[in-house]
């Protein structure tokens, strides 16, 4: 089925409706079209040259070795159009940034992962997942969008065979910034993105203008990544590029076993997620303000005062049901059944009290290090190391 500009305009307003901050429609290229050519050559070409580190989702492959990610016709032959919805959550401006000063004995947890539910009492404090908050809200937009089209749809929150970033610059939502995140002139890049894929087919009226490119020659972002992850130039429209081997989130969350030791000190305090490219952007510290008027933040986001700069020390004393208390439903224990997740966090934690310069923390690491998980034994090792080092 084709759909008119109104009809696209109907679409938007019923994402717009479930109070996600931004929606856009995207056509789907056709495979053989330059656009969809260039954008395989892309995404086969940083793949290949290893920037996707240890996600193997990303790597998956059709029968005839081509890459499911980089065009979306192979996975879905019927798609055509896509929703992209986004919602900001930068839903505590008044909070620090992870750039700002704060003491030694803290640790950074990324913003999206602050979120709490404000339903419950602090004795039961639970977190909030965003998958879990946005996949509903697409639910209901596929159930409006089949009674009126009769179309065939997919909803996905970071699990499809997309990439959502193109198709967010595609819709005029924002573009790829050299961060490699979605920047919107109004609202930043404080965006989690749900996407619908559609077997409606936009007609040429209907195509939206995709969104321009604002970064200029601004480099902040590249300048201030402590591993060298982001591989953009001061040139205005060169390629965004992300060595997503050497960022601190993905190194903090994706990245099983050990980390590199090259990469350790450079990760500072971060123990999950990292802020740092988005706390530099001026679009950012423009837009730090935008959410006292979206009603999405105020109900599903509010942050929880305990995970902003928390104490490492507290963060190492959580074991079992501890942890599970306060990570419960949240980013940091999505999988709520997989105990990686702890040992990951447990690891992390031991890198930033070797960088944190306090020896209080050796009794701890010297703990970890004697004990029977190998990657944070070796972690810890490392990190007492490097705090004895001070003390010769």
């Amino acid at each position: 089925m084709t759909i008119t500009a109104a009809d696209r305009e109907w679409i938007e307003q019923r994402a717009l409706a479930q109070c996600f901050s931004l929606a856009g429609v995207a056509a789907v290229p056709d495979s053989s079209s330059p656009d969809a050519i260039e954008t395989q050559r892309r995404f086969a070409a940083w793949i290949a040259e290893g920037r996707a580190g240890d996600m193997d989702y990303l790597k998956r492959s059709d029968d005839a070795g081509q890459l499911l990610r980089g065009d979306l016709r192979r996975p879905l032959p019927w798609a055509r159009s896509v929703l992209v919805c986004a919602l900001n959550y930068n839903t505590a401006a008044a909070a620090p940034l992870s750039i700002a000063p704060a003491p030694a004995h803290t640790g950074w947890i990324a913003r999206y992962a602050w979120s709490g539910r404000e339903t419950i009492t602090p004795a039961d404090r639970k977190g909030s997942d965003y998958h879990d908050l946005l996949l509903p809200r697409l639910r209901a937009i596929e159930a409006e969008l089949k009674r009126r089209f009769a179309c065939q749809t997919q909803a996905y929150v970071d699990t499809g065979p997309i990439i959502e970033r193109d198709y967010a610059q595609r819709a005029g939502i924002g573009w790829t910034g050299k961060n490699t995140c979605l920047l919107n002139q109004q609202q930043g890049s404080w965006l989690l993105l749900g996407v619908i894929v559609t077997s409606l087919e936009l007609a040429p009226v209907a195509l939206p203008l995709p969104a321009a490119d604002r970064c200029g020659t601004c480099t902040r972002c590249v300048d201030a990544c402590p591993t060298g992850a982001l591989l953009a130039t001061a040139e205005k429209h060169a390629p965004r590029h992300m060595d997503a081997s050497r960022c601190i989130a993905y190194l903090t969350i994706e990245k099983k076993g050990s980390i590199p030791e090259d990469l350790r000190a450079p990760m500072g305090r971060q123990v999950f997620g990292c802020d740092i490219c988005q706390d530099v952007c001026p679009w950012n510290s423009k837009s730090q303000n935008s959410m006292s008027q979206n009603p999405i933040g105020q109900n599903s986001f509010p942050p929880r005062q305990d995970l902003i700069n928390p104490a490492l020390e507290w963060l190492a004393s959580l074991e079992g049901p501890a942890f599970a208390q306060v990570f419960r439903g949240s980013p940091v224990e999505r999988r709520r059944r997989d105990t990686s997740r702890r040992r990951q966090f447990r690891r992390n934690l031991a890198i930033a009290m070797g960088n944190s310069g306090l020896v209080r923390f050796l009794p701890r690491l010297d703990a970890w290090a004697a004990g029977g998980d190998a990657v944070l034994a070796e972690a810890a090792a490392w990190a007492a190391e490097r705090l004895r080092a001070l003390i010769r």
